[in-house]
């Protein structure tokens, strides 16, 4: 059970991520939280955001945002970064994850995950049987049910880490 919240992969932030290499790799499509992967929580799509999604977009990579959101924060958001959306997806629950997929035309191993949290986003790319990267939330200042769930995260890695590196 401990292993459907262990990512595939870490990286420091989704701007840092080789994706080069993912398309290499096979990667197709590539599926993104919003908050505080991306940007700070409830902050509009910026430059930098905007720059990596055409960058992806160059790349051939089709892009999909997923988010426990509703629209009026998503979509302005998607429409910046010229990607499709899921919104109030439910996450953990792996139909929206499944659901993105069919918007980009991807499969589960063609498709990668990008998040933040371990008990949303990656369980539920996990169960959808997508290929997961977990990053680092990009700023600190979170609603306190996601302080408390951070928390039991650290644990989480703690194994993780450890299993990964005996």
């Amino acid at each position: 059970m401990l292993r459907l919240l262990y990512p595939e992969a870490e990286c420091e932030s989704p701007y840092r991520y080789d994706f080069e290499k993912a398309a290499s790799d096979g990667i197709r499509g590539i599926i993104f939280d919003i908050d505080n992967t991306l940007v700070p929580h409830g902050a509009p799509a910026d430059e930098p955001a905007i720059a990596l999604f055409k960058r992806l977009h160059l790349l051939g990579f089709s892009t999909c945002l997923i988010s426990n959101n509703q629209e009026p924060r998503v979509k302005p958001f998607a429409e910046k970064v010229d990607a499709a959306y899921v919104c109030n997806a439910h996450k953990p629950m792996p139909e929206n994850y499944r659901k993105a997929m069919e918007i980009m035309h991807t499969r589960p191993e063609t498709t990668l995950f990008i998040g933040d949290q371990l008990f949303t986003d990656i369980l539920g790319a996990n169960l959808a049987g997508i290929h997961t990267l977990l990053v680092k939330p990009i700023h600190p200042k979170e609603e306190i049910q996601i302080v408390l769930k951070r928390y039991l995260e650290r644990i989480v890695l703690f194994f993780y880490h450890r299993r990964k590196n005996p």
